[in-house]
């Protein structure tokens, strides 16, 4: 659960207090002044693609090499963008020593020309109170270790025009591919290749809900309406959930568990997640896991795996992730820049997934 703000953590945040007015002041004129996305701000000419896409394979876990080796044939992987390493099956977080040991065995296997990279299993899926994603691109933040609820450190991806990140600002971009049922997790991988260029005629959903304390990015929703560009309708709503809808492209919200997903239906390519402490926590001991959206039918999607607190720079910011996806970003790239603060945030799904790339 969200705790609330301690004393102690209100003069911590002081410090940073400058800093979060401007970038919330300036990402409100972004929500508001344009209420509608009208790339007159051109993003085109995004190129990640399996040529710059690193496979990073478990051995030690033949789901993993299994749909590993599936990913590699259906997204046309080249061989030398393949990486094998061992980590023990089952482990949830790893320490900072064995993370650091799997990051040295997977840098030394890559050239320049890596832009990111995606892991083809479930756990591990933090680094002590990182995430695997995020600890992996930006380097593990002990920092934020000696207090979750502190605000984070500020992403030079974060919307950013960047389309070659390792090359421009020296980040990898990271995805979990995660693999629980293997058949699961080639459906996944079919959805992402199939969104590809599709451009369909979609829905965004954005939901304001009747929880307070997870609601701190509503502010951030578009206005209900058309984006004609796109052939996508914007519908934002006061309501705790959504059932029985039906060409979903986009989907957040914010609460512990949210009801009636096995009743909507996703389109290839869609983006899904709810704002809570622990989403991130895939195998689901408590909150609602971000896999539960995958496994409904959406192909990528986002989670703290440590207390947050509701700092929207924790969470993905809507006005952000649709920019971008709708001017062509892959999945990976889209949910990378819209979140600012990512240390504790793990990013799941199909990272090649691009249904607005032209």
């Amino acid at each position: 659960m969200f705790y609330k703000v301690s004393v102690v953590r209100i003069v911590y945040t002081v410090i940073c207090l400058l800093v979060i007015s401007l970038q919330s002041a300036l990402l409100l004129n972004t929500a508001n002044a344009e209420d509608m996305p009208s790339f007159r701000r051109s993003f085109s000419g995004y190129a990640l693609s399996a040529q710059n896409l690193a496979v990073i394979i478990n051995d030690s876990d033949p789901k993993s090499v299994e749909v590993g080796a599936y990913y590699v044939k259906i997204r046309k992987i080249p061989t030398a963008n393949v990486v094998h390493v061992n980590i023990p099956v089952g482990r949830e977080k790893l320490s900072i020593t064995a993370f650091q040991t799997l990051k040295s065995t997977i840098d030394a296997a890559l050239s320049d020309d890596i832009q990111a990279i995606v892991m083809i299993w479930a756990t591990p899926y933090a680094v002590e109170c990182n995430s695997i994603t995020s600890a992996y691109t930006l380097g593990f933040n002990a920092n934020q270790c000696q207090n979750t609820c502190s605000p984070g450190s500020l992403s030079a991806y974060f919307d950013s025009a960047s389309k070659k990140p390792f090359s421009d600002v020296k980040y990898r971009i990271s995805m979990l591919l995660p693999v629980v049922s293997v058949t699961d997790a080639k459906a996944l991988i079919d959805r992402g290749l199939k969104s590809d260029y599709s451009a369909p005629k979609a829905n965004a959903y954005f939901l304001s809900t009747s929880d307070i304390n997870r609601n701190s990015r509503a502010r951030f929703f578009p206005q209900s309406g058309e984006v004609t560009q796109r052939y996508l309708t914007i519908k934002t709503l006061k309501a705790d959930s959504i059932a029985n809808e039906r060409d979903i492209m986009f989907y957040e919200t914010g609460l512990a568990k949210v009801p009636s997903l096995e009743t909507l239906r996703f389109l290839p390519g869609a983006l899904a997640d709810h704002l809570t402490s622990f989403g991130g926590d895939l195998l689901n001991h408590g909150q609602m896991s971000s896999m539960k959206w995958l496994e409904a039918g959406a192909t990528a999607s986002y989670g703290t795996v440590s207390e947050p607190c509701n700092y929207w720079q924790k969470f993905p910011n809507p006005a952000v992730l649709m920019k971008h996806y709708l001017n062509g970003a892959s999945a990976v790239e889209a949910y990378w820049k819209s979140v600012a603060w990512p240390t504790q945030g793990v990013f799941i799904g199909e990272p090649l997934a691009s249904p607005y790339r032209r």
